[in-house]
């Protein structure tokens, strides 16, 4: 599996805290790691549909929660776009 303990322990120290795993920007980091991997299988894989669908689910969570936290606190809005290189 491409998404281990391990790396989820790194993502969620990297962008929050490791026990506070609910946490926005921790959220956002987890979405995105999960999203540059499925774009890399859908490069591959053009007709798997069933991939493209949990793409698209992805990026609508990952935009609701970004959408949340500018509207809450647009400081840790901008950081962690700046961070992450996500693009409006």
């Amino acid at each position: 599996m491409y998404l281990t303990k391990e790396i989820k322990e790194e993502i969620f120290a990297k962008h929050g805290d490791v026990t506070n795993t609910g946490k926005s920007e921790s959220q956002i980091a987890l979405f995105t790691f999960r999203i540059s991997h499925l774009t890399e299988h859908l490069k591959k894989n053009r007709h798997d549909y069933n991939t493209e669908r949990s793409l698209v689910l992805l990026v609508g969570k990952r935009r609701s929660l970004l959408d949340y936290l500018k509207k809450t606190e647009i400081n840790r809005y901008r950081e962690i776009i700046k961070v992450l290189n996500i693009r409006k």
